[in-house]
């Protein structure tokens, strides 16, 4: 086996980062290497080592093949804004083409489960008319949606959901991260998401108390992945 997906999110702040960190957890349990990449990351933080990212190094933390933190996240910015308005400031050119080549890199490496992380929903842009989208479909792969569970939520999934098949790439499956475990009629809302979403159901993570990629794991399933 060798498989590989972008993930993405309904919104920034859904627990994208939790879920794709639970699905390599998940990976390794059942004996697969994993690898992952972050392209590009803001919010980060300078370390004597240079400039890391939370999210960036919880992917990290769950690859199992020997990779750098740069190469698993690339482009790195410190102000916690939009990637491309960090980008600007920061006077680098963030196109698809900056970012394609650190990611294929990634993949090559021919792990048995690879995830390419991007950052905030999908359409969020990059340099000139450029968006993390576009990476995606330069890169060719089947897509994971985490879906934020609250208020709203339906009406951002579906639309992520069609972005996605108009672009032209498969959309592999979604996970249900419960954000607002008192979203009003949410067992309905979820019935709903189920019957509208064109792509199985990964798995429901509740809110946790301790929110770890093994904690995570439990409640992913990563068999029903094509």
């Amino acid at each position: 086996m060798s498989a590989a997906y972008f993930i993405t999110g309904t919104d920034t702040d859904v627990g994208k980062t939790t879920v794709a960190a639970g699905l390599l957890h998940a990976a390794r349990l059942a004996g697969l290497s994993t690898a992952a990449g972050k392209p590009v990351a803001s919010g980060c933080d300078l370390t004597p080592k240079g400039l890391r990212n939370a999210d960036a190094l919880a992917l990290f933390a769950e690859c199992s093949i020997p990779l750098t933190y740069e190469q698993v996240n690339p482009v790195a910015f410190e102000p916690a804004i939009a990637p491309h308005l960090a980008a600007r400031e920061a006077g680098v050119a963030l196109t698809v083409q900056s970012l394609l080549t650190p990611m294929r890199q990634i993949l090559d490496m021919q792990a048995d489960f690879t995830l390419i992380e991007g950052a905030g929903g999908w359409r969020v842009p990059l340099a000139d008319q450029d968006n993390l989208s576009d990476l995606a479909m330069a890169l060719g792969l089947p897509v994971i949606l985490v879906v934020g569970v609250r208020l709203g939520c339906i009406n951002h999934a579906l639309l992520t959901a069609e972005a996605i098949a108009r672009d032209g790439l498969q959309l592999a499956g979604w996970v249900a991260n419960i954000i607002d475990p008192k979203t009003s009629r949410l067992e309905e809302n979820l019935a709903t998401l189920a019957e509208r979403i064109p792509a199985p159901c990964l798995g429901r993570v509740p809110k946790l108390k301790s929110v770890t990629a093994e904690a995570v794991a439990e409640y992913l399933q990563l068999d029903l992945l094509d």
